[in-house]
C-alpha cells in the first residue's frame, strides 16, 4: 500500500524512526528494542502526552500561547499531567520529542513546553457584557 504524506508528516516520521532506530520486525509492525540503542548509550527518553485536537483527516496538533504570548507545543511526560492542566477529556496522543518539534516546525512554533502548569480559562465567545451562566448549587 502506498501512502501519500504531507512534509510534515515525512518529517514526524523520520523523526520518529531516528529516535526509535530501525526496529521493524519483517511484519511491517514496530518492535520495542529490546535494549537501548542510541549514539550516547542512554536510553531515548519515552514518548510524550502531546495533546491534538480532531480535524477532517484526524487529528491536529493544539498550539498554545506562553505565558509571554509566544506560540508553543505542549506536551506532557504522564496522562496523569495532562489530564491536571487541561481536563481529563482532552484528547492525546504519544510522540518522542523530536516528532513533537517536527509536527510544530511547518507551523512556525519553534517552542515545545514540557509540563506546564500555567493554564487560562476557556475564551469565550459570548458577546460583552452577556452575564455568566449561574454555577449549579
Amino acid at each position: 500500500m502506498h501512502l501519500s504524506r504531507t512534509p510534515a508528516e515525512a518529517a514526524a516520521v523520520a523523526a520518529v524512526e531516528s529516535t526509535v532506530g530501525d526496529s521493524s520486525a519483517g511484519d511491517g509492525e514496530p518492535s520495542e528494542p529490546s535494549e537501548p540503542s542510541h549514539p550516547t548509550g542512554h536510553a531515548p527518553a519515552p514518548p510524550l502526552y502531546v495533546p491534538v485536537r480532531p480535524c477532517a483527516c484526524g487529528f491536529a496538533l493544539r498550539v498554545f500561547r506562553s505565558p509571554l504570548g509566544a506560540r508553543t507545543a505542549v506536551a506532557f511526560t504522564t496522562e496523569r499531567r495532562l489530564s491536571d492542566v487541561l481536563g481529563p477529556d482532552q484528547p492525546a496522543i504519544r510522540l518522542a520529542l523530536p516528532a513533537v518539534r517536527a509536527l510544530a516546525a511547518p507551523l512556525g512554533v519553534e517552542l515545545v513546553s514540557v509540563d506546564p502548569q500555567l493554564t487560562a480559562p476557556p475564551v469565550s465567545t459570548d458577546p460583552p457584557g452577556t452575564p455568566l451562566p449561574a454555577l449549579p448549587s
